[in-house]
């Protein structure tokens, strides 16, 4: 594997992170959106989850959820959040540590709308998160809703939208032979962003 150097990383975090996605997507990598999301619950424990990485940009890292669901609720409690995707075949990890915010109503409307149908569906019939006592009555709330819809759009569901996980801390892992692995750690100071190195 090539070496992950201070000279040679993009001094832009986020930029970093569209070099080694854009490399995932050129490989095939089928899971390359999926990304551990770690939140605190209400007893100060440590909670994770797998969560689909749906865009990025300059201000964050954003995911879809209904927000009565576990991590929506402990994420409006405490906002502290931590996000982690790991690309085997490039031997690449990527840690990101920050703040979730909602996202605008917008842009949680305007991803919504690029769902498949069913996916709408069950959004609106699903409590997510929520004790049910049998899928025979899940798959009733998605007859109902089907019928409900019957002949137009899926609306966005008040319920549902987005976060953004804005970072303060990314680290870029590279494997590398003999467990000598580079990390590079960006720290957020101010609106620039400081490197450092960390022993593997």
């Amino acid at each position: 594997m090539p070496d992950l150097l201070e000279s040679t990383a993009h001094p832009d975090p986020i930029e970093q992170f569209r070099l080694w996605w854009d490399e995932s997507l050129a490989l095939g990598e089928e899971r390359r959106q999926c990304i551990s999301l770690a939140t605190i619950d209400d007893a100060g424990a440590p909670v994770s989850r797998i969560v689909l990485l749906k865009q990025f940009d300059a201000r964050g890292f954003v995911f879809f959820t209904n927000y009565g669901s576990r991590k929506a609720r402990e994420l409006d409690r405490d906002p502290r959040a931590a996000l982690s995707i790991h690309w085997y075949e490039q031997l690449h990890q990527v840690r990101i540590e920050g703040r979730a915010e909602r996202t605008s109503r917008e842009e949680s409307e305007a991803y919504f709308a690029t769902r498949p149908r069913g996916s709408q569906i069950g959004a609106w019939a699903s409590e997510q998160s929520k004790v049910i006592p049998s899928r025979e009555l899940l798959e009733r709330q998605v007859a109902e809703i089907e019928a409900k819809f019957a002949g137009s759009e899926v609306p966005c569901p008040k319920f549902w939208g987005g976060y953004r996980v804005v970072p303060q801390r990314i680290e870029f892992w590279q494997g590398q032979e003999n467990r000598l692995h580079d990390r590079l750690r960006y720290t957020r100071v101010g609106q620039a962003w400081w490197i450092d190195r960390l022993a593997p």
